[in-house]
């Protein structure tokens, strides 16, 4: 522990400019994120004129009717365009509430509802909380009205929502109170480690989140889920009688199969799995079981399996704990820095000693450009556990000795392109706008992928 004490240390020394030096913050912030901004708008471009291709790529066009491919351009040159206004709608409000001190007046705010509550402002974890709580709710009204647009106009017309606005309205207020419900003990919680621990906090608050994400693996399917959407048994039948099989001769740890009802909301269509490593849970969405086979569904099923098998989510894991180390690492030198929050507007008395919450939130912003990259190697790394998914379904007839598995590959690429055309999804993608957006292949590098591994097979045999 000294060890990691005395890196931490190192860091902090090298950095120590940040809390006397008096940085323009506020116009670097404005400068990185209009850049991302910029970026991404960059990349919704360079894909647009991909939308008026008028037939699909050469490897799915037997698959694919020129009726669906075209519903799926218009839905995606929909989607483009909307994207491209709220990304830059949403940015322009981002940039106002920076410029104009909406952080600053938020905190004040906090400090006058602690002070009609009976509380001086030395309670920093009450007031951090009513901070956070108020800049969430006021913030997201701005874009409120993109949200309504995409539920009940875009996706509405390309015969997607389910929602009523009814059902809309209840999901925000059941947001908001989940999120204060479980944002406010959290966040008093996180608060208070750096209260305890001082600048010695990074192994502990590790420790902390981590068990947060292993509590939340519990609680969601449990708790917040079924206050959105209702889980039921999966009923008895060919598909549950295939699922139980393939997951009793992979020893996964099954020990619930549900249906959710996900076409009360929209008619996309998914299915994963979920729980600690001894428990396992797999949710199939109503829609999937609509629109394609039990085999299929299978296949689906036999590549989330891969990626427990590989321990994708345990990797996963780790490389976000590692992501988070190294953001925690460099923020004490950040949480000493008067100048930081005089550059955003904070009066000169919050300043001086400045609160860990407000601290914290605007060294988020300043590391804008640097999560923008680091998003393009998650993805890197989050499409190569895609493509050993995809292997592992292809090669189950190998590792079970099963011959009913031969044809899995096929069976998963029937399904994929099944997904795709239902969804309505892209099928034409540029190479720079995928590597920063998706965190799977594009459905013709699968397909193909799939035919490499399958080939491959064939001559072992």
């Amino acid at each position: 522990m000294d060890f990691l004490h005395s890196g931490l240390a190192d860091v902090q020394r090298h950095l120590a400019f940040v809390s006397v030096d008096p940085i323009n913050w506020k116009f670097y912030v404005q400068v990185f994120s209009w850049s991302v901004t910029i970026f991404e708008s960059y990349l919704l471009l360079r894909q647009y004129p991909l939308y008026s291709k008028t037939s699909p790529p050469e490897a799915l066009a037997p698959h694919i009717s020129k009726e669906d491919f075209a519903k799926s351009q218009i839905y995606g040159k929909d989607k483009a365009q909307f994207a491209l206004f709220s990304k830059l709608f949403s940015q322009c409000v981002d940039s106002a509430m920076l410029q104009y001190g909406f952080y600053a007046w938020c905190w004040g705010a906090a400090g006058t509802i602690l002070g009609k509550l009976g509380y001086g402002t030395d309670y920093e974890i009450l007031q951090s909380i009513i901070f956070s709580f108020t800049m969430y709710l006021l913030s997201s009204l701005p874009t409120l009205p993109l949200s309504v647009y995409s539920t009940f106009v875009l996706e509405e017309k390309h015969g997607f929502n389910k929602t009523t606005p009814a059902l809309f309205v209840g999901d925000l207020v059941k947001s908001w109170l989940i999120a204060f419900a479980l944002g406010a003990p959290f966040l008093a919680a996180f608060l208070y480690i750096f209260q305890w621990a001082g600048d010695r906090f990074v192994p502990w608050l590790m420790g902390f989140m981590i068990s947060f994400q292993l509590l939340m693996v519990i609680l969601y399917p449990t708790v917040i889920q079924p206050l959105f959407n209702k889980l039921t048994p999966l009923s008895d039948g060919e598909l549950r009688s295939r699922v139980e099989s393939l997951a009793g001769k992979l020893h996964f740890p099954l020990k619930h199969l549900y249906e959710i009802d996900g076409s009360k909301r929209s008619s996309h269509s998914n299915a994963y799995f979920f729980g600690l490593p001894w428990s396992k849970h797999i949710v199939i969405f109503d829609t999937l079981m609509q629109q394609s086979k039990p085999e299929e569904v299978e296949a689906v099923l036999a590549h989330e399996l891969g990626h427990w098998y590989y321990l994708h989510p345990t990797k996963m894991m780790a490389i976000s704990q590692f992501h988070i180390f190294t953001i925690l690492a460099l923020f004490p030198a950040f949480l000493h820095a008067p100048p930081l929050l005089r550059s955003f507007d904070f009066p000169k008395h919050v300043a001086a000693k400045p609160p860990t919450i407000v601290a914290f939130l605007l060294f988020q912003m300043i590391l804008t450009p640097l999560e923008a990259f680091i998003s393009i190697g998650m993805n890197a790394v989050s499409r190569h556990f895609e493509w050993e998914a995809d292997r592992f379904a292809c090669e189950l007839q190998d590792q079970l000795k099963e011959e009913s598995m031969k044809d899995m590959g096929d069976r998963l690429g029937r399904a994929l392109i099944t997904l795709h055309v239902k969804n309505l999804s892209t099928v034409w993608v540029d190479w720079l706008y995928s590597a920063y957006h998706h965190s799977h292949p594009t459905l013709t590098e699968r397909l193909k992928g799939l035919e490499s591994f399958q080939a491959k097979r064939a001559k072992k045999e």
